[in-house]
């Protein structure tokens, strides 16, 4: 795994090396590459590596990168998600400028260099059912079959394929194949499926087309059309790259990209299937594309990781050849990194224990001040009140307290972060022996940063005034699979039935009326603004702990007081 050190990454990987060589001799004159995502989901941090390739290695030389959506299956495809895609992209920080397309918007060339096949007898009208071609395909160690229709005359597949363009079919009754070699070891390439039937209204173009090319002789072609100088995919697409350049080679087209591949993002504990994804949706494991336990881009931004914390951590994990499962913590690193220089701090109380101070006296609460960043004089200072009730973490009192304890106990003192100094006097418990107050005095010459009482206690812990916090709703998230590869188990079973747990308690005032959205709570983690939150009903998504394992300490106790949250107890807007 890659190191987690703070020093920049410099991408310097093989398909860099592959421009800067291009360019050197003269293969090119410039860098032109293309991002060309299907619209049928919501893009996830799969798809974020190959953004921030593509996109950054055209910034990186002074070329372009092309935004085409691979718009050419209608029965799946919807502008909810074209509009989420760029949403994304631009979130990531990168622009297309002029260079958004569509594969629709070259359906009429598409057309013309599959008649152009036809002609030259590459191509032909095949009436075998989906079913059939697919077991006449042959298997990895058995050569194919040719169709019945293979050698119809070119005449009749002219007048074949026109009728199909003219919507005289249905659905299935016939496909465009390529007449390439049924016995190619390389099963794509035994005469693969060109155009199908689709009686579908499309996005773009409404009713203009009934029938559709499929991805495999689309993008090659508009690579071509496009200028596309480094074709760049996924290794998935390698055993495909014969195909990529037949449709080149045989089209009256004068330029031919190179496609080059690399490995795909695999990370712990998520699955980047498109169709698992749906499948989440779908049957409401989760609250939508945009929940904050999806690895979509959407869910990410939602759950407050930053697009710098993304980005970085794409420059980390490289680009390889090799496939290999990330370390979730690697990204996490990354987030905690960005958001220690740029989150402001601030105290919020997630499992409340009410706690009196006997022994203020005065009439409104004593008014303090503490700097939104340590590291940030810029970032200037919050306001903060203390009186005669405050709120502390339950978990940071404890009658009996374990060995190395550092926080309040019977008799004991702290120091509240920012504030003054306590000690517990007093427990009140209920008739079941659990603790539902304390009451305890303040020292009060010991106001942090004017301290002058001489004490020294042993830990610092957070807290709110109940004169200065606000309810608020606190979502605490945890892997949404229990197991580190859930793609290789049942799926249904690897489902975490905790992975969201939802917490009700104070936050401070000045957080909830700050413009900011992420913030770390100290010693709790870091947080952000919930799409769902208001200003009468706060709500924030712990983006991360503060360590790796933190988070499952915070999670433990806070499942005492509150069972864990479903799915449809968030994302309603």
């Amino acid at each position: 795994m890659t190191k987690e050190t703070d020093a920049p990454v410099e991408p310097n990987d093989f398909i860099r090396s592959r421009i800067r060589h291009d360019l050197s001799t003269g293969a090119i004159t410039g860098v032109v590459t293309r991002f060309p995502p299907e619209p049928n989901g919501y893009l996830h941090i799969g798809h974020a590596k190959s953004i921030c390739l593509n996109f950054g290695v055209a910034r990186e030389f002074g070329g372009a990168c092309y935004l085409r959506f691979d718009d050419t299956n209608p029965l799946k495809e919807d502008e909810e998600y074209v509009e989420s895609i760029q949403e994304d992209v631009h979130w990531l920080g990168f622009d297309w400028g002029d260079k958004l397309t569509y594969a629709s918007d070259y359906f009429e060339q598409l057309y013309d260099f599959a008649t152009q096949l036809i002609r030259d007898g590459k191509a032909f009208v095949d009436g075998l059912s989906v079913d059939a071609i697919r077991e006449t395909r042959g298997t990895l160690t058995e050569p194919g079959r040719n169709s019945p229709d293979r050698d119809r005359p070119i005449a009749e597949n002219l007048d074949l394929f026109a009728r199909m363009r003219a919507g005289d079919f249905p659905d299935g009754a016939y496909v465009l194949r390529a007449k390439i070699d049924m016995a190619s070891p390389n099963v794509n390439m035994r005469d693969p499926v060109l155009y199908r039937i689709r009686h579908t209204s499309h996005q773009r173009t409404g009713d203009t087309w009934c029938i559709y090319p499929t991805y495999d002789y689309t993008h090659c072609i508009c690579d071509a059309l496009e200028g596309v100088t480094h074709s760049l995919c996924t290794l998935e697409f390698e055993d495909h790259r014969p195909l990529y350049d037949w449709v080149l080679d045989n089209i009256n087209v004068n330029f031919h990209p190179p496609q080059i591949e690399f490995s795909r993002l695999g990370l712990e504990y998520t699955v980047m299937s498109k169709r698992l994804l749906h499948t989440l949706v779908a049957d409401k494991h989760v609250a939508g594309w945009d929940d904050p336990r999806m690895p979509t881009i959407a869910g990410l931004r939602r759950r407050g990781v930053t697009p710098a914390a993304i980005r970085d951590f794409c420059g980390r994990i490289g680009v390889t050849k090799q496939d290999n499962t990330i370390e979730v913590s690697l990204l996490e690193f990354c987030i905690r990194k960005d958001l220690e220089a740029t989150a402001p701090r601030g105290m919020a109380v997630l499992d409340p224990l009410p706690v009196r101070i006997t022994n203020y006296r005065d009439a409104s609460e004593a008014v303090l001040s503490a700097a939104w960043h340590p590291q940030r004089a810029d970032m200037g200072a919050r306001t903060l009140t203390f009186g005669p009730l405050v709120y502390i973490e339950r978990d940071d009192f404890a009658k009996v307290p374990p060995p190395k304890y550092k926080r309040l106990v019977p008799g004991g003192t702290v120091r509240l972060r920012n504030g003054f100094i306590i000690r517990c006097d007093e427990v009140v418990e209920d008739a079941a022996g659990g603790v539902t107050e304390l009451r305890c005095s303040y020292v009060p010459e010991s106001k942090s940063g004017s301290d002058t009482s001489g004490l020294k206690p042993k830990g610092t812990i957070h807290w709110v005034s109940a004169g200065n916090a606000m309810p608020a709703e606190f979502r605490l998230y945890e892997h949404l699979f229990n197991d580190p590869n859930p793609g290789k188990v049942e799926f249904a079973q690897a489902l975490n039935p905790k992975s969201l747990t939802v917490q009700r308690g104070y936050v401070e005032r000045a957080i909830v009326e700050s413009d900011a959205v992420r913030f770390q709570f100290e010693r709790l983690g870091y947080f952000c603004k919930d799409a769902a939150h208001r200003a009468d009903k706060p709500v924030f998504n712990r983006t991360v702990a503060l360590r790796e394992d933190a988070g499952k300490d915070v999670a433990h106790t806070a499942g005492k007081a509150a069972a864990p949250g479903t799915a449809a107890s968030v994302g309603k807007r």
